[in-house]
């Protein structure tokens, strides 16, 4: 019986991976429909018993079991008692197309273009690269190991047996955000010295959903956009799928050059200046006290808006965080990005937008359209850890981690190289900005390091006639995998430099 020709073809067809999270029952039960839907198995065929299937596929006999129930559930086979497992042909719901002119082979193949023209957009370009590396550097992201996975899955099950989380699906957005929004606006009070109420907020999934709506709402095509030089690759694309004509100003190490704004534009010529409340990005130079004002006075007098991010705030380390700019705007010329939750996994985090009441109201018309569910566990939970403390306590927990962390990392880069490169201590955040002399191709220094188990995406390579750097995340890196790092990417360094001089 287990040489049958059914047999044979389901050893032939059937392959599962036990390392992978979905159940293994069922991935056979999809696989043999699958074959069902192929036609490799007609309707009546007689499938073999449990333990012929458990012997066949090197499986537990409840699995076996597993499998069969599950195909029945869903209506693919028939389990008749003392008889055996016979495939069933499910009722057609839907009419089925045939064209023609398919070929037998093309039947069940989807179409790789389409029939129609669209537009495309190189903004939308994506960044993300794959590899198998063990060790990876990126741009500064938190390390997800640190998420209290065990006091999460209390705090989740606690959120979902809410009797009240049903009626607040029923109600209307306004009643059932308000909770979060208000527990939201009194942490931002306490924490950035706002004085705020939920008619100046709206919470969004992430920081770059918030920049997209604000985007929408502000500009229109052709508006010019002030950036910082190299500045946020992600913020650009989002600006530039909006229409606008981004244009890169000088950063000193004051941050964002302000006069060099006042000397080269005039009134009613910038729609918007987007500025890192903390830490520009990517160099990580701190935006004084000074310039902070003059670009207040400035977008007043000229008419524009402060796009201020605060991408990094969670991660201050030697020194209190910077009041934001927002907090002392009484123009309305200021629109607040933040994010909420940066210690935890980021399922459980939440970007939001803190600006004028008449554009908070466009913004949640608008977020609407795009996300009118929202996640009310989401933010049941993060409304709890707001008036527990807890977000605070992690916070502050995470904290010493990474700043010890940042302490190891520079030791590693003075012990390796203090002759071949520059790097100032920031005071906060978990990126490091890197700049090697004399310079090198950065292009084959990441092929370089990939060679020896190093990934260097291109999104931390920053490269042109004046610079040669790299913005160097620290986050993610635990203080055994930092040593390895940076020597590795020291060894890929010496290769490099080798061939250039």
């Amino acid at each position: 019986m287990t040489d049958s020709p059914v047999n044979i073809l389901l050893k032939q067809l059937i392959d599962f991976d036990k390392s992978i999270s979905q159940p293994l029952y069922v991935q056979v039960s999809q696989q043999i429909i699958h074959a069902i839907q192929r036609q490799y198995l007609s309707e009546g065929t007689m499938l073999p018993g449990t333990r012929v299937l458990g012997k066949l596929l090197k499986i537990h006999r409840n699995t076996a079991v597993a499998i069969y129930e599950e195909l029945s559930s869903l209506g693919w086979v028939e389990i008749i008692p003392n008889k055996g497992t016979f495939i069933l042909k499910p009722v057609q719901k839907t009419a089925t197309i045939k064209i023609p002119t398919q070929k037998i082979n093309q039947v069940y193949n989807a179409a790789k273009t389409t029939g129609f023209p669209f537009q495309k957009t190189f903004h939308l370009a994506s960044t993300i690269q794959l590899t198998n590396a063990t060790y990876t550097i990126n741009d500064g992201k938190p390390d997800l190991r640190l998420h209290p996975v065990h006091q999460f899955i209390r705090w989740y099950s606690a959120a979902m047996k809410r009797k009240t989380l049903i009626k607040k699906w029923s109600r209307s957005d306004k009643i059932s955000g308000t909770l979060f929004q208000t527990q939201l606006c009194n942490y931002l009070n306490a924490t950035r010295g706002f004085h705020i109420a939920p008619k100046n907020l709206v919470n969004t999934r992430s920081a770059e959903m918030s920049l997209y709506v604000v985007s929408q709402l502000l500009i229109k095509q052709n508006d010019i956009v002030l950036v910082g030089h190299l500045s946020n690759y992600a913020s650009n694309m989002i600006f530039q799928q909006s229409g606008a004509s981004i244009r890169a100003i000088p950063v000193d190490n004051e941050g964002l050059d302000v006069e060099y704004i006042r000397t080269h534009f005039i009134k009613g010529s910038i729609r918007c200046v987007y500025v890192c409340a903390h830490r520009d990005y990517p160099t990580t130079v701190k935006l004084s006290e000074k310039r902070r004002l003059a670009l207040l006075e400035l977008a007043e007098t000229y008419e524009f808006a402060i796009i201020e991010d605060d991408y990094d705030y969670d991660f201050q380390f030697e020194e209190a965080p910077m009041t934001p700019m927002a907090s002392a705007d009484n123009k309305g010329v200021v629109i607040y990005l933040g994010k909420l939750g940066q210690s935890l996994f980021p399922s459980f985090q939440t970007g939001f937008v803190v600006g004028p009441e008449n554009l908070i109201l466009e913004a949640k018309n608008y977020l609407q359209l795009l996300d009118k569910q929202g996640d009310l566990i989401q933010e049941q939970i993060l409304s709890e850890l707001i008036n527990e403390g807890e977000i605070h306590r992690l916070m502050k927990k995470n904290i010493l981690i990474y700043k010890q962390r940042r302490d190891t990392l520079c030791e590693q880069l003075t012990k390796y190289f203090a002759k071949t490169a520059t790097w100032n201590i920031p005071t906060g955040g978990l990126a490091i900005w890197v700049q090697f002399q004399p310079k090198i191709s950065l292009v084959k220094l990441a092929e370089e390091a990939q060679k020896i188990d190093l990934f260097l995406p291109k999104v931390v390579l920053y490269q042109n006639k004046n610079t040669c750097a790299i913005r160097l995340g620290f986050g993610h890196l635990n203080e055994d995998e930092i040593a390895p790092v940076i020597k590795k990417l020291k060894s890929a360094y010496n290769k490099v430099a080798m061939k250039s001089f």
